[in-house]
């Protein structure tokens, strides 16, 4: 059986001259007829803290049970995770994109430690996928991945519901255009129990966009967490691992350069997250394979626009599932010659082999997929955007329905709550542009997300009254006209340290140009006299991240000299 199924590092003769790894597996309760079966670790996700992940274990069980039904042996053990929707908006939310890294290099560690012959990762929030994928890349050895599903919408009042319904009431609240009871009635109903926040926010992205990659099986991204269908799939885990281990078919097969560009495609075709933009850079980058910035823009300026997603549309990722789930969608984008039929995937199969056997896309029937010829926007929503304020790239969500140009007079905030209060005291006007800065990896530090400001913007009714931008990052369910992933960050001295109340600035999706409107010569008199801040954090794990990521450009990796 072991040669049979190329196991790659626990080797027979390593377990013979190690017998102190033969007691401890008979400690574990193993029996003879074990010693011989691939060994599968099972890296879950599974937290009580987190509706994203608090059902994660529990789908580990039927996933084990699925392994050693096909006569191997699954081994399950747990990484981090933190919840970005209850961090959003405070301090927390630090920790929230390095964890992303911890998880993998925690998967890595206990995968290659343990000489385990395959890794199957069960996750859930939003840097759990990422953090999965990057060690499986790393380590190349088979590997699958299964999302824990997307949560259900809420209802109050006849109205679905979602985590971003909560922080847009916040806003609704500070311009008294809802009553306390209303208030209230949305945030206890807005999350109804477990699975990823509902819309085409970042979880669901990552999801669909690692299932176009080839590193779920089909339909997995579709399947809301409570869903039958989601505990069936669990169960086929097994199987869909002892084909991979007989074909001795790894993600180095599986990630490749087509692999990548179907991932985007499907991203800029469901109006997924920017982050998104910063999560494939580090993939690509575990993966050894080449991607930049002008990449990914290449593949927006080439992929329409065509979901009616929450969070600038109407419906949420339940309702894919109704419609024939992400490979309907796939199906549709294959067949118009904007999807690699040839990649490998996890089932063994092609993309174009999986995709045979989809449904297909009714135009008449359903209106949450847009007909190529009749897109929302005839290309990606996001683009990366260059200028006198972001000299190595920044990263813009623009769906065409909040314009596609924007110049307003800058309203400076050093941190994220500043516009909370300024929100709060009527501060902020039509036609400002509001920076928050030093909030990048190292400014901030962890680059946190805007999702509690923006929304409480909209909340405000100024959605499509002002613009943000930021050297931070804006949640996957942020919508209106915002700029992230800003570089130089303010803390290494970008431009946007060096932006003052007042200043007008021009944001150009057309152009892709993001500038300060200011003279060259008032640009480096302003640099000179800036002085870089002190790390916020010298000591512990934030410590550590301030002086081991890279640029947000970059994808923030911790593991590059």
């Amino acid at each position: 059986m072991a040669q049979e199924l190329n196991r790659f590092s626990r080797t027979l003769t390593q377990e013979v001259t190690n017998p102190a790894a033969q007691a401890m597996l008979y400690g574990i309760g193993l029996k003879e007829e074990d010693m011989s079966k691939p060994q599968i670790g099972i890296a879950s996700t599974g937290y009580e803290g987190n509706p994203c992940n608090m059902h994660l274990n529990g789908l580990s069980v039927y996933v084990k049970q699925g392994v050693q039904a096909n006569d191997m042996v699954g081994l399950v053990f747990n990484t981090i995770g933190v919840s970005d929707g209850m961090t959003n908006g405070n301090d927390g939310m630090r920790y929230s994109l390095p964890s992303r890294d911890i998880i993998a290099d925690s998967i890595e560690t206990v995968v290659a430690a343990q000489w385990y012959d395959g890794v199957i990762a069960v996750v859930g929030c939003d840097k759990n996928m990422p953090g999965a994928i990057m060690a499986m890349a790393r380590l190349d050895r088979p590997a699958i991945m299964v999302y824990g599903g997307t949560i259900r919408s809420g209802h109050y009042k006849g109205q679905k519901l979602d985590i971003v319904s909560a922080f847009e009431a916040l806003g609704k609240k500070f311009a008294g255009n809802i009553s306390d009871e209303d208030y209230k009635g949305v945030i206890q109903n807005s999350i109804p129990g477990q699975g990823a926040c509902g819309g085409m926010y970042t979880a669901n992205t990552m999801a669909s966009s690692i299932e176009a990659m080839g590193l779920s099986l089909p339909f997995s991204s579709s399947y809301p967490a409570t869903h039958e269908g989601k505990q069936e799939e669990c169960k086929k885990i097994g199987a869909a691992m002892k084909k991979l281990l007989e074909m001795n078919l790894t993600p180095a097969e599986i990630i490749t350069r087509k692999s990548l560009e179907n991932a985007l495609t499907v991203v800029m075709a469901l109006g997924g997250s920017t982050n998104a933009a910063l999560h494939y850079l580090a993939i690509a980058h575990s993966a050894g394979i080449p991607l930049t910035l002008d990449d990914i823009q290449a593949i927006s300026d080439r992929t329409p626009f065509i979901a009616d997603l929450k969070p600038s549309g109407k419906y949420y990722m339940e309702d894919i599932l109704e419609i024939g789930g992400v490979p309907a969608v796939m199906k549709y984008l294959h067949g118009e010659g904007l999807i690699h039929g040839d990649c490998m995937t996890v089932t063994g199969k092609t993309v174009a082999e999986n995709l045979a056997e989809a449904p297909d896309l009714d135009f008449e029937a359903q209106k949450i997929i847009f007909p190529l010829s009749q897109p929302i926007k005839a290309s990606g929503h996001i683009q990366v955007l260059y200028g006198n304020l972001a000299p190595k790239g920044a990263v813009a969500k623009i769906t065409g329905k909040e314009g596609l140009r924007f110049e307003g007079e800058a309203k400076v905030c050093e941190h994220e709550s500043e516009i909370i209060d300024a929100l709060a005291k009527g501060e902020i006007k039509a036609g400002h542009i509001v920076v928050i800065r030093n909030a990048g990896p190292k400014g901030g530090p962890g680059m946190s997300e805007m999702l509690k400001p923006t929304s409480a913007v909209m909340g405000a009714g100024l959605g499509d009254k002002i613009a943000l931008i930021t050297d931070g990052r804006f949640s996957g369910g942020t919508h209106g006209f915002v700029v992230g992933h800003i570089t130089p960050e303010a803390f290494e001295g970008g431009p946007i340290a060096l932006v003052k109340d007042g200043d007008r600035i021009t944001i150009d999706a057309n152009t892709r140009e993001l500038t300060l409107h200011i003279s060259d010569e008032e640009m480096a008199a302003r640099k000179a006299a800036w002085v870089q801040p002190a790390p916020k954090f010298t000591k512990g794990m934030l410590g550590k991240y301030i002086r081991n990521v890279k640029s947000a450009s970059e994808g923030c990796v911790t593991d590059e000299a």
